[in-house]
């Protein structure tokens, strides 16, 4: 299905038109998750053009801090090169989960087995009458 959806769809993946308007585009560098980033051309402010073709869904939560800094011009140079090394107490960066099976499910939600914990006696209903 890859293959033949491709020149069809940017959803899961750079279509033939975008790798096709990639040419002659420098490849910047690529993050952890697979991504790869270019650069090449200039915007109507004369920046230079910045892209992010993801390795899978495309999902903007995909991409790592420190490439969001360079695709948002915040730093100059690629990560590799313009960031310190990283500490060793951060972590690498998550992608959003939500609607996934890693999603967060409160205490009480459906999908958590419904339970919720019982009232403690601290909350007293609102009555118009009161």
């Amino acid at each position: 299905m890859g293959i033949n959806l491709n020149p069809f769809t940017w959803w899961n993946g750079a279509s033939w038109g975008t790798m096709i308007g990639l040419r002659g585009k420098k490849q910047v560098g690529t993050d952890g998750l697979g991504n790869v980033y270019y650069e090449g051309g200039s915007d109507t402010a004369g920046n230079p053009r910045r892209w992010v073709i993801y390795d899978g869904s495309n999902d903007a939560s995909r991409v790592p801090p420190e490439w969001f800094s360079w695709l948002h011009h915040q730093v100059d140079s690629a990560p590799d090169q313009s960031m310190p090394p990283a500490r060793r107490w951060e972590q690498p960066a998550v992608p959003n989960m939500t609607g996934s099976a890693l999603a967060y499910r409160p205490p009480g939600a459906l999908e958590a087995g419904g339970k919720r914990v019982a009232a403690t006696g601290d909350y007293e209903a609102w009555s118009p009458e009161a």
